[in-house]
């Protein structure tokens, strides 16, 4: 029993300094165009997903189905969130595809996720992945608004999101003749 315990802290030991000392020698390639193995990006998605499960799990979702809140939401969107996800008919920035992760087309996984869930990315962003938290710059409503749009965004085409565009330069022309 005493040869297994011996055996087993100097394994840990010897684990523990090849760590550091592939930590240290600079070998690990952290470019983006240098894209994970398989083993690596199957760790990190997989503990980005159960994270994001675990602590949405107590967000209490509103109602997410006024069109106006929806509205409020793809303007939202178009601002903050397109240029990285694209839309349907908009393609992602020159950003976006220098970005490792690639930021997923939300308009082809938005519904992969709970509102809570996407709630919870949106306001809190997700580490080492280019998203960010934008709970520190956006109350909770407008990040709800965004969820409620993400609702909505994979059954949208190109045509409904002009529709929606003109919608909005309908509003802000009627606010601003109103002022």
């Amino acid at each position: 029993m005493k040869s297994i315990l011996i055996f087993v802290g100097v394994l840990i030991v010897v684990l523990v300094l090849f760590f550091f000392i592939f930590i240290y020698s600079g070998v690990y390639n952290v470019s983006a165009l240098d894209h994970h193995t398989a083993f690596v990006r199957w760790i990190m998605s997989t503990t980005m997903e159960n994270s994001v499960k675990h602590h949405a799990k107590n967000i209490e979702v509103p109602a997410l189905t006024d069109s106006t809140m929806i509205l409020a939401g793809f303007d939202h969107y178009r601002h903050m969130c397109i240029g990285c996800h694209g839309g349907p008919g908009i393609a992602q920035s020159k950003i976006a595809n220098g970005l490792y992760p690639h930021p997923p087309k939300l308009v082809e996984t938005a519904d992969q996720w709970t509102p809570a869930e996407l709630f919870w990315i949106t306001k809190e962003g997700v580490k080492m992945t280019g998203m960010p938290a934008w709970g520190p710059n956006a109350p909770d409503a407008n990040l709800w608004e965004i969820v409620a749009f993400l609702q909505k965004l994979p059954s949208l085409t190109f045509e409904d999101i002009q529709t929606m565009e003109k919608q909005m330069a309908a509003h802000s022309s009627e606010s601003h003749g109103s002022e």
